[in-house]
């Protein structure tokens, strides 16, 4: 509300703001006021003011029910009625918030907001209340505890906030702009103009934004671009507040008169159909506020500063009889609201007093309020009897007096073993007499023992399986519930919620606000996810990879380099690797180490995930070893080879990966053999001993690499299988690193959680007695060892739980074929020099680079997640920053993390699985440069796989060579699908529909058509894609795809593998041309391809307003071209061309973008008439298909 020309005797109430927090009665404090308040020490007023028993409400007349003192002497500034539960909240000027419950008035909660300014706004959201203050925008429970507190600039002056929707909040003021808030993320979103400033009042309908300026003015707003559409000049003065109901806006005011501001008795009426005035409406009263109250009649309730109400029709006259005084403690009424039910008016006044006024004697300020909580109430002497005899009556009704001695209930371990009853053994005349069909075994019941006994799993027996295998969540056979380690929120499986519009409304940046990109998991076999990303951030392996292309229909060194090209473009958008893991279920080694999971597997969480993910690992190097060593490249990918990387003839996957060794085996007739042999990565092999001493990383890492065991082997001098004994020794190390952990059961777990608590109290031993090595120390002490007094700054105690594994490691070869293991620390390189020095002398230092470990979380099946120290060069092309951060990756949730973070194992649900380590200065020892292999040959004319394929068929021209596409070229592109997994829903009980897993989409045929030069509008690529997975649906009636269009047996169709095609996109995608069509988003996620925004010209989107419905390209295609289209089926050639007259019509339309206003007013006819035509395109009468009529000429000469 605006204040200005109020009553001057207002400002005399600016020495008393804070009167509530000083025990001395403001001056101004009305005496009668006292007469039956009582007041606490601090001189506020707790009780409410009694209301006469004489009082009658009288049914459907407004009469006051109770006043209540909110603060005594402190003018009330906002009121505001609970929209959700029976509560009424006030504000003070001095910065106080109160709450009362229900018509009795009982006070609720009452806390202080701000400290100087006055609240100016209230608004009640579902879990907490907005308090609007000068500058500050604070959202607090109803009890009182603070969610958010979000500060404004200091020269903002805001008086008014408008609840757009659950999550979205305007809030403007005496500047000259309105801000957007989102709830959710507390962060300012837009910020509107204002060219007329000081907006004191928002109100909103659902056809516009209504403003109201402190000039007079009423603005009308657009709602989705909060562009003025109309505007209203109320009064001369200023205004005072305003309403709106259905067609009808009603305005107070203030109008300049030669003496300064007088309040106009006059309200200003305009019907906002018309949008003209109608007949100003004559009140009685001054007015200062007004409000529709519509029950069975628009009723305007028009209150004046001293307290008079007037009720009247806003089409009729004023009649001074509806007039009732609302007897205000203070001279002023400084607020009012109406309640959601109507059944409520509430007054606040100038000397801190609340009036209710009610139209019934028990009313509800809601039509459907939940209940309200409240504090319990303490409970002394009331205990009630306890009857032994009923089993179920809790023993919590008597309560326990709080004690740190231990109680009689608290058993040591060793009492409280648990003790099974052990199943009797089968009976044996049970087991002669019985007769087996297949696998079951059928005999009578000699009726000596009791039915359907079942045995225990006990124990003892427990350790003697693979507690992994059988029980994925819990796979170290840990006593605890699983549900009793909670599992940190950002360590949890993350799940993609999918709504009717599929991906484009989830919120992937609420879970990654960096510029990496992640990968998402509903794909089948995407548990491999993490070491994708552990592959990418080593750049000479992404380097490696994106330089290779090859000619294998199924490669899958060329799918991940398209898969790395694709997390190089995302600026934080997620990825998928669908096309990298069709490529992986078709290598058939993948299937024969159980690799490939079922779908009810991996749903379920039945796979073992920690022992998958370790033999991936092995998989994909040695496969990536194996495709790197091919060297015959095709003539059509010429360029692969001229790598630097591909210069010898081993692979440099084998130069980066592969460890030389020499296997000696040492019969006990005193022979021994050596075979020379290499190794891509190390399993680690733990010692025997259960001993608690101290045992280094670096030692069992030795012991793994210099393996040496005792096992039967073929003698060539005994001529025959011997015990012998084998070794290990390294000729040459790897330059990565990569270690299998192989925690598969208790044992192994037992060996970490045992090592990471000796290491803890070393650790604490280590840097207590580096503080004073004569002075007791404590762990309540060591907060102070990290503090600047101590000047001496230690790792946090958090810090140094549960690690075991160093951040860098020392090896050095020896001159006998021994190697040297320690651990490496920034002290020691201090003491022994810089590592690269050392290098000659054959040392290494190895440093920490990638985790992968095991998330065991019994809700959700468990999942795999990796640290990566991501590097200085992938910051410098993502944030133009140069410097190496920790990062956790969780399929598509990526997030910063400390270092010791990635090197802290709690066995009880996080598990290491895959240790990389790299050398130092790694990347200097390797060309990094990126030269794309992908070239302009791969547009030219192929053979097609089909056998039956005739020239005839022939649907498509190759690009000539003066065809070349140049940047910015025009290309129509669309695509169309078949089915390869149905989706998967479930209905809840309200009746909705909710998408668990969307359905597996194939491209099956994609097309290209030129769109420039004489040949415009012919196609250049139409290729139909081979398959070989089974196709659940066609889709025909929408894809125009047959059985047996993509079988190379039967097909008469061009028909190419998916690859083939996809290298032609990816170089038209390289070249810089801009892809015309209509739903391309869609396209380019099943083709898996990430093309830059300004590359991609969607139809669907042009013609789009925002907040309205997509508008499908037939319509579009009888609208703007008086086309009729995809009348039986769709024609991917027909779309494409369309998709380009469209994208013509849409620059003749707007004038190429330069006139939008223009374009607006032609989208809103398009959409006035697809409502009256519910969307749908007449059927035609007689007319030809337009495939057939002669749109382009020139393509029926093919």
């Amino acid at each position: 509300m605006n204040f200005e020309g109020l009553d001057p005797g207002l400002a005399e109430y600016a020495p008393a703001m804070h009167s509530a927090l000083d025990p001395v009665l403001d001056a101004h404090l009305n005496p009668s006021l006292l007469q039956n308040v009582e007041l606490d020490p601090e001189g506020v007023a707790l009780e409410a003011l009694p209301v006469q028993e004489s009082v009658h409400i009288m049914e459907g007349v407004y009469s006051e029910l109770h006043s209540v003192v909110a603060e005594v002497g402190v003018p009330v500034s906002v009121s505001h009625f609970d929209l959700h539960e029976e509560m009424l909240w006030v504000g003070s000027h001095g910065g106080h918030a109160t709450s009362f419950f229900g018509p009795t008035l009982e006070r609720y909660s009452s806390f202080q907001v701000n400290g100087s300014d006055d609240i100016r706004q209230i608004q009640s959201l579902e879990n907490g209340i907005l308090f609007l203050t000068k500058n500050n925008l604070k959202y607090m429970a109803r009890g009182g505890l603070i969610i958010f507190d979000y500060l404004l600039d200091e020269s903002e002056d805001m008086h008014s906030l408008l609840l757009t929707d659950s999550s979205t909040l305007l809030v403007g003021g005496l500047q000259n702009h309105i801000l957007e808030i989102d709830l959710n993320t507390v962060q300012e979103t837009q910020k509107y103009a204002v060219e007329t400033p000081g907006v004191t009042i928002m109100r909103q309908t659902n056809r516009f934004f209504f403003c109201g300026h402190t000039s007079g003015k009423i603005s009308l707003r657009d709602l989705r671009t909060f562009k003025v559409e109309h505007e209203f000049d109320a009064f001369s003065g200023s205004l005072s507040d305003f309403d709106v109901h259905g067609n009808l806006l009603a305005t107070c005011g203030f109008s300049s008169r030669l003496t300064g501001l007088a309040c106009d008795r006059f309200l200003k009426v305009y019907d906002l159909r018309m949008m003209r005035a109608i007949t100003p409406l004559q009140v009685h009263v001054d007015p200062a506020f007004l409000r529709f109250i519509p029950t069975y009649t628009s009723r305007l309730a028009i209150i004046s500063q001293s307290g008079q109400c007037q009720f009247c029709e806003p089409t009729g006259l004023a009649n001074p009889a509806d007039i009732f005084h609302v007897n205000p403690v203070g001279p002023l009424l400084m607020t009012f609201d109406v309640s959601a039910s109507k059944q409520a008016l509430a007054f606040g006044d100038s000397e801190g007093c609340v009036h209710l006024w009610t139209d019934s004697p028990e009313p509800s300020f809601n039509p459907y309020s939940r209940e309200t909580e409240f504090a319990l109430p303490c409970l002394v002497d009331s205990l009630p009897p306890l009857d032994w005899s009923q089993d179920l009556l809790p023993l919590s009704l008597i309560p326990v007096p709080l004690t740190t001695d231990t109680l009689l209930s608290d058993w040591p371990a060793a009492n409280s073993a648990p003790a099974p009853r052990r199943a009797p053994p089968v009976d044996a005349e049970i087991l002669r007499t019985m007769k087996k069909v297949g696998f079951i075994g059928y005999a009578p019941n000699p009726r000596t023992r009791l039915r359907n006994q079942i045995p225990y799993r006990l124990k003892e027996s427990d350790s003697e399986f693979d507690s992994f295998s059988q029980v994925t969540e819990s796979p170290i056979g840990r006593e605890e519930e699983p549900h009793l380690h909670m599992v940190s929120k950002k360590y949890r499986k993350v799940t993609i919620k999918y709504s009717k519009l599929g991906l484009e409304d989830f919120d992937f940046k609420h879970y990654n606000k960096t510029l990496f990109a992640g990968l998402e998991p509903h794909i089948p076999n995407a548990y491999c996810n993490c070491m994708i990303q552990v592959l990418y951030f080593l750049e000479p392996v992404r380097c490696l990879i994106q330089n290779h292309l090859c000619q294998k229909e199924f490669c899958l060194a060329c799918e991940l380099g398209f898969l790395f090209h694709m997390l190089d473009l995302s600026r934080g958008d997620p990825c998928q690797g669908s096309n990298f893991l069709r490529a992986f279920r078709t290598i058939p080694e993948a299937s024969a180490l159980g690799l490939i999971l079922a779908d009810s597997d991996e749903a379920s969480g039945k796979g073992n995930l920690a022992r998958l993910i370790q033999r991936w690992n092995r998989f994909i190097l040695t496969q990536l070893h194996q495709d790197m060593q091919e060297l015959e490249v095709p003539q059509a990918y010429r360029g692969a080879g001229n790598s630097s990387f591909c210069s010898s003839g081993d692979s440099v996957i084998g130069q980066l990966f592969s460890c030389e060794m020499e296997n000696c085996s040492l019969c006990r007739c005193g022979s021994e053999t050596v075979r020379a042999s290499s190794t891509l990565l190390f399993t680690l092999s733990y010692p025997e001993d259960k001993t608690g001493k101290n045992c280094d990383f670096a030692q069992v890492l030795k012991r793994s690499i210099c393996l040496e065991q005792n096992t039967q082997a073929w003698c060539d001098n005994c001529e025959k299988y011997q015990p012998t004994i084998q070794t290990r020794n390294i000729r040459h190390l790897p330059d990565i690193l990569v270690i299998n952990c192989e925690v598969n059961s208790l044992k192994e777990a037992d060996f970490w959680r045992m090592q990471a608590e000796v290491a803890f109290k070393m650790a604490i031993k280590k840097h207590s007695g580096e503080i004073s090595k004569n002075k007791e120390f404590a762990l309540a002490d060591w907060k102070e060892l990290g503090s600047p007094e101590g000047m001496l700054m230690c790792p946090s105690i958090e810090e140094l739980k549960n690690v075991w594994l160093p951040f860098s490691i020392r090896m050095k070869m020896t001159k006998n074929k021994g190697l040297d293991v320690c651990n490496w620390t920034d002290g020691d390189e201090m003491q022994w020099g810089p590592a690269r020095a050392e290098e000659e002398h054959g040392v290494y230092v190895y440093d920490l680079m990638a985790t992968v470990v095991h998330i065991l979380d019994s809700r959700t099946g468990g999942s795999l997640v990796a640290h990566i120290k991501v590097g200085e060069t992938y910051h410098q092309r993502k944030e133009g920053v140069t410097h190496q951060q920790w990062y956790l990756f969780n399929d598509f949730l990526i997030e910063p993390i400390d270092k010791h973070e990635a090197v802290q194992f709690d066995m009880n649900w996080k598990v290491p699985a895959i240790l990389y380590y790299t050398k130092r200065n790694l990347n200097s020892k390797y060309n990094l440069n990126i030269k794309n292999p992908i070239e302009a040959s791969v547009l030219m004319a192929e053979a097609s796989l089909a056998r039956k394929q005739r020239k005839t068929h022939t649907t498509f021209i190759p690009l000539m060579l003066n065809e070349m596409p140049q940047v910015g070229d025009l290309v129509g592109l669309d695509a169309e699908f078949v089915t390869l997994n149905e989706e998967e829903a479930e209905l809840r009980s309200d009746g909705t529909k909710s998408t668990i897993k969307p359905s597996q989409m194939s491209v099956a045929r994609i097309t290209c058509v030129r769109g420039q030069g004489p040949n415009e509008g012919i196609p250049f690529i139409d290729d139909y894609i081979s398959t070989q997975e089974q196709v659940v649906d066609y889709l025909t009636q929408y894809s125009g795809i047959k059985p047996g269009d993509l079988d190379a047996k039967i097909s008469s169709k061009h028909l190419t593998t998916l690859k083939s095609t996809y290298l032609k996109l990816r170089f038209l995608i390289d070249i810089g041309v801009k892809f015309v069509g209509h739903g391309l988003q869609k396209d380019f996620r099943v083709i898996n391809l990430m093309v830059p925004k300004d590359q991609v010209l969607d139809t669907v989107y042009l013609f789009h307003m925002p907040r309205k419905r997509m508008i499908s390209l037939r319509f579009l295609a009888w609208y703007f071209l008086d086309l009729k289209i995809q009348g039986e089926t769709h024609d991917s050639i027909e779309d494409a061309r369309t998709a380009l007259q469209l994208y013509r019509k849409y620059l003749e339309l707007s004038k190429n973008g330069t006139e939008p206003e223009s374009f607006h007013k032609v989208l809103k006819g398009l959409y006035e008439k697809g409502r009256k035509m519910d969307w749908k395109v007449p059927e035609p009468e007689g007319q030809t298909s337009p495939k057939n009529a002669a749109v382009f000429p020139s393509v029926l000469a093919l």
